[in-house]
């Protein structure tokens, strides 16, 4: 009998064990970061100074796995040294939620996640995490996925408030959107990758002084990838139609890459991007401008973000011709990358238009891994602007307009137990 028991109970052990298996891993970010700033995202007036700085992220994520249920909490602190005494009882940023969510598997193809999360698609010109900036990017958001060798769709859905309101407040939302939907498919053909994306977000204003209303911006289009040995090829284009605070919208976005590798350290990528604008003589009230809503904008057109980076909104549009070359020596990898900037769209000054070239921007970045889970990364860049672009941006192009950077990466895991 007791052998029986013996045998019955250590039977319900494995189940118990099998059915509740457990993950639990731990890892640290701190990345302090170091900007020189001499005209970083718009020209230089003529009694403008340059600055700098040194911003940190400080992050700690955990993430827990049992069975078919996923959690992650992600805390973080964003600072810039020197923002708070040395003898402070409190901090100015705190310590916030970056990612907070529980993902479930209805079994191996369907999934479900809830909560704080980044939402990050193809090569997030439209959503991204948007890593560059210290906070990063996160949704409150629920999705639905299914996923199998070839196919990946997802589906999302975010309802926002400012507070847990008994009424509907008299004052427009503007936190960030008040609504989102998406639909994000993609598939794979052998060597070609190719997704397919509609967004709707819809974003409050007030139609009266008391009479917030929501207008609803609709987002679609394709990214298609194709790689082989040495050639790769990309290509996004993309619509925007809808309204935006009562006024109808209607533009478009389009940008390919081609690249080769001439050897395994060495690759050249020629690019180009359209972003569609208008007229600055247009009296038409349609907005004909594209805004990358939830992209990781910081990662086109320029690294000195002179481009819709929170600026250059309804505007003009851009055309961005550049060639980007990346390549090692020895152990540490360079990028240079030229970008010419040409505006697609008249600008006018004193009732005359100007020539349609803005200037040119020279981005050079260098990474090297000093260790196991520690990379320095640093990056120069200088813009060459043209009158055209100072009619946009006011400043002086002739003065150096320039920027600069160094980053140190630290992300070890801490912590890793399984069970």
């Amino acid at each position: 009998m007791k052998l029986l028991k013996t045998i019955a109970f250590s039977i319900l052990g494995l189940i118990s064990a099998s059915t509740y298996a457990q993950e639990f891993n731990a890892d640290l970010q701190l990345r302090p970061r170091y900007e020189y700033r001499n005209g970083y995202k718009s020209l230089l007036k003529t009694t403008d100074n340059p600055t700098s700085f040194i911003s940190q992220r400080s992050r700690l994520n955990l993430d827990f796995k049992q069975d078919r249920l996923k959690l992650k909490l992600s805390l973080q602190n964003v600072r810039t040294w020197g923002d708070v005494p040395t003898t402070t009882t409190t901090d100015k940023n705190g310590v916030a939620v970056f990612e907070a969510y529980a993902e479930y598997s209805f079994d191996e193809k369907w999934s479900t996640r809830i909560g704080r999360q980044t939402l990050s698609y193809d090569n997030q010109r439209i959503m991204g995490a948007i890593d560059w900036i210290q906070q990063g990017q996160s949704h409150d958001a629920a999705l639905i996925s299914y996923k199998d060798k070839k196919n990946q769709l997802d589906l999302g859905f975010a309802h926002n408030a400012n507070a847990e309101n008994l009424l509907e407040p008299a004052t427009a939302y503007a936190t960030t959107y008040k609504e989102m939907q998406y639909a994000w498919y993609q598939t794979n053909i052998k060597k070609v990758n190719a997704s397919f994306l509609l967004l709707n977000a819809g974003y409050q204003f007030l139609k009266t002084p008391t009479d917030p209303q929501t207008d609803y911006i609709q987002t679609y289009g394709t990214y298609i990838t194709y790689k082989a040995k040495k050639w790769d090829f990309d290509l996004g284009v993309y619509g925007q139609c809808g309204k935006s605070s009562g006024t109808d919208l209607s533009a478009m976005n389009a940008g390919g890459n081609l690249g080769y590798a001439l050897s395994p350290k060495f690759k050249a990528t020629l690019g180009y991007e359209f972003l569609s604008g208008k007229d600055q003589d247009d009296t038409n009230t349609k907005i004909k401008s594209f805004t990358p809503l939830f992209g990781t904008n910081h990662a086109f057109n320029g690294f000195m973000d002179y481009f819709y980076v929170g600026n250059h909104k309804n505007s003009v549009g851009l055309q961005d011709a550049y060639l980007k070359l990346d390549f090692g020596i020895k152990k540490v990898k360079f990028s240079l990358t030229p970008h010419v900037f040409y505006a697609p769209n008249k600008v006018i000054a004193a009732g005359v238009e100007k020539d349609s070239y803005l200037g040119t921007e020279l981005d050079l970045t260098a990474a090297y891994k000093v260790y196991k889970d520690v990379m320095m990364v640093a990056g120069y860049s200088q813009m060459f602007g043209s009158s055209t672009l100072e009619t946009l941006k006011s400043g002086d192009a002739s003065k150096t307009n320039n920027w600069a950077w160094i980053m140190i990466n630290i992300n070890p895991q801490i912590f890793s137990t399984k069970k």
